[in-house]
């Protein structure tokens, strides 16, 4: 069960409110799961699901691109919501099932091309050691370009402040649990 619920509107704030409003009216179309912790902090709210719009929907990284990174952070973080809600994505987003299974169970995927394989590498590498050494970053500068690579360090910090928030509140859970990521454990 989640520590923490969205306030009800009718006890929250006119910032609180609006921050969801804004939410709402925005590409989601919905209070995205790690807002119901941020909202306590209506600024916070506001400006980060700002944020994981913008790295989510406007980058020059295609959805595919985004959702590997995403479900990279995911398995490292074993974050069971985020991990069931950008499976499913990715799926749609065209990432073949045998790639995200091999995610969840640690093991190497069998990746499309060179642009894939450097989302994977970077976010991989950048995730267990907090480094990009230099050969991984020629290639991944070759493969994604200078804003690519940019789009996708910040993309990769924004998924791990969401899943360390929905992994501290326990957001989503029970109904997101995944049991691919604790049988990998």
């Amino acid at each position: 069960m989640p520590r923490l619920d969205l306030p009800p509107e009718e006890t929250m704030s006119l910032e609180q409110r609006e921050a969801c409003a804004e939410a709402v009216a925005g590409v989601r179309g919905r209070v995205p799961a790690p807002m119901i912790a941020w909202i306590r902090n209506a600024e916070f709210a506001r400006r980060g699901q700002k944020l994981g719009e913008l790295l989510r929907y406007h980058t020059t990284l295609e959805p595919a691109l985004s959702e590997l990174a995403i479900l990279v952070c995911a398995r490292h973080w074993t974050s069971h919501h985020e991990w069931t809600a950008h499976k499913r994505e990715g799926l749609k987003a065209g990432i073949t099932p045998e790639v995200v299974a091999s995610i969840a169970a640690r093991r190497e995927p069998a990746l499309p091309d060179e642009r894939a394989r450097a989302v994977y590498d970077v976010s991989r590498t950048l995730l267990a050691t907090g480094r990009v050494p230099a050969p991984l970053y020629a290639s991944a500068l070759a493969a994604l370009g200078e804003r690519g690579l940019v789009e996708l360090v910040g993309i990769l910090g924004y998924y791990c402040l969401v899943a360390l928030t929905l992994n501290t509140f326990e957001l989503g859970l029970p109904g997101s649990f995944a049991p691919e990521l604790e049988e990998a454990a």
